[in-house]
C-alpha cells in the first residue's frame, strides 16, 4: 500500500509539475499581436499660427530681429504646408524680399499693421545664384509670411483677406 500511495503521491507531483510548466510555455509563447485601437490625432504644438480666413493655421517661426529676418528660410530642403516664418518689422513699409540661397518655392504674402492681406506673391522660384531678383510688394507691409508655394492659392488667399495671429503676443522686435 506505501508504494501504491508514494506512486500516486508521484503522480500528483507529476500532474502539478507538468501543468506548471504548460502554463509557464503557454505565457511565454508569442500570441498574435491585437492592433491597438485607433487613437485620435495629436493635438497641434503650442506656438505662434497664423489662421487664415477659410480656417486653415499654419504654424510660424518668428523672424523680428535682424539676423533672422536675413537668414529667413535659406537652405531649407522642405517646408510642410501647415508651417511657416512670420517676418516682423518695426515700421510699416514697403518691404521687399528675395530667394537668395532659398532651395524651396515659396508663397509670401505681406500683410498690414491691421493683419490684413496687402499683397501675394505666388510660386516664387528658388535661387541659388548670385544674382536673385527681389519681389517687391508695391505697398507697405508690417510683416511678411512665407509659406510653401501653393499654400495661398489653395486657402484662397488675396489681398484684403483677413488674417489672425495666435501667440505673437509676446514677439520683441530686436
Amino acid at each position: 500500500m506505501s508504494n501504491h500511495r508514494a506512486s500516486r503521491a508521484q503522480a500528483r507531483d507529476l500532474t502539478a509539475s507538468a501543468l506548471a510548466l504548460v502554463i509557464m510555455l503557454m505565457a511565454c509563447a508569442k500570441t498574435p499581436a491585437v492592433p491597438p485601437e485607433p487613437q485620435p490625432p495629436a493635438p497641434a504644438p503650442a506656438g505662434p499660427r497664423v489662421i487664415f480666413p477659410d480656417g486653415f493655421a499654419v504654424r510660424v517661426e518668428i523672424a523680428a530681429d535682424d539676423e533672422l529676418r536675413a537668414q529667413g528660410l535659406m537652405y531649407r530642403t522642405a517646408l510642410p504646408p501647415e508651417t511657416g516664418m512670420l517676418f516682423f518689422f518695426a515700421e510699416e513699409e514697403e518691404h521687399a524680399f528675395w530667394m537668395k540661397n532659398t532651395k524651396i518655392p515659396l508663397d509670401m504674402i505681406w500683410i498690414d499693421s491691421n493683419r490684413r492681406v496687402v499683397h501675394v506673391k505666388h510660386d516664387v522660384p528658388p535661387c541659388e545664384v548670385a544674382d536673385c531678383p527681389s519681389y517687391p510688394p508695391g505697398v507697405p507691409s508690417r510683416y511678411v509670411l512665407e509659406v510653401a508655394a501653393g499654400v495661398a492659392r489653395q486657402h484662397g488667399l488675396a489681398a484684403g483677406d483677413q488674417l489672425t495671429f495666435e501667440g505673437t503676443e509676446n514677439v520683441v522686435l530686436r
